[in-house]
């Protein structure tokens, strides 16, 4: 019996530090059909070294992509492309983490079913927080308060890339649509979870499948207060030229997928697109609007910041 395929996707850049360690936990997993197809990110430092050596130990596991520095969306875009398109399943994966060995098995356990083979699916889960030192800091994130949807997609992302699984058929769905400016792309999971929102479907599994290092190039959190988090967040989606890069991201996907939306789904994207200048626009906008947060809170401020023409 042929056993389904599952190929995880690297970004590295500069990971001399943890990417053994992580290719290790990969190597290790309870489900053993898996290859590992990395792209390094034009790394100055041994990372590339590295998995030349561990390429050499594992050859018909590893093949590795010596890329230019093009940024972690570009790079996953690219993973993707190059990506083997007879495989089953595709992991996307960070360099620093480390899987827990259920990881790829839990994830096609809840995707191997015909209910989620001819359409997009992908499936996330939240992690074990860590130190640089893998010392324990408590799961993260919370689990959603809603579940996932496109609605929510616009707004904010819950999919932490490193946790995606996705199915064949969602990278189809990439692969065969007109070419992403990923300039204009928050994040690559933000993508996917945009996408496969749109037409397919999105599992939450609460059971945490990796160690998520945090270290100093990946701090997660920040202020405390809700409106702070916000604020913060706004603050970075804001790029030199003072245009929202969440509405970037909305337009690059309506320019892409205009054609294949439709319904209820079409017209909120349409409604977040339109223009808001006058507060009678921002106030139709904020009584049309089914955009949420999973957090209510945070959804009620959203609107606020609407009606005073912050977003």
């Amino acid at each position: 019996m042929n056993m389904t395929k599952v190929q995880i996707l690297l970004s590295t850049y500069n990971g001399e530090l943890y990417i053994s360690e992580q290719i290790q936990s990969i190597l290790s997993q309870r489900y053993p059909n898996i290859i590992v197809l990395i792209r390094d990110d034009g790394s100055k430092d041994r990372t590339v070294e590295l998995l030349e050596g561990l390429m050499k130990l594992h050859p018909d596991k590893i093949k590795l992509i010596k890329g230019s520095n093009v940024g972690v969306v570009s790079s996953f875009f690219e993973l993707l492309r190059s990506a083997d398109p007879e495989v089953d399943y595709y992991c996307f994966c960070d360099q620093d983490d480390l899987w827990l060995d259920h990881k790829v098995e839990n994830a096609i356990t809840r995707l191997n079913s015909s209910l989620h083979t001819e359409v997009p699916a992908m499936v996330f889960t939240p992690t074990y927080l860590t130190d640089d030192e893998l010392n324990p800091k408590g799961i993260w994130p919370k689990p959603p308060a809603q579940e996932p949807s496109f609605f929510n997609a616009l707004y904010e992302n819950i999919a932490i890339g490193a946790t995606i699984t996705m199915n064949r058929s969602a990278r189809n769905l990439f692969i065969n649509s007109k070419s992403v400016d990923s300039q204009k792309v928050l994040m690559h999971d933000w993508w996917f979870y945009l996408l496969i929102s749109a037409f397919g479907t999105v599992i939450y599994d609460n059971t945490p499948s990796m160690l998520y290092r945090q270290h100093s190039n990946n701090v997660v959190g920040g202020s405390n207060s809700i409106v702070g988090k916000l604020k913060s967040k706004w603050a970075s989606f804001k790029r030199h030229t003072g245009k929202d890069l969440l509405h970037k991201q909305a337009s690059e996907f309506y320019r892409i997928y205009e054609g294949r939306l439709n319904g209820e789904k079409k017209e909120q994207l349409e409604l977040f697109l339109a223009p808001r200048t006058r507060f009678i626009d921002r106030l139709h906008y904020a009584r049309k609007s089914k955009m949420y947060r999973q957090s209510k809170a945070e959804s009620l401020l959203f609107k606020l910041f609407i009606l005073i023409g912050f977003i």
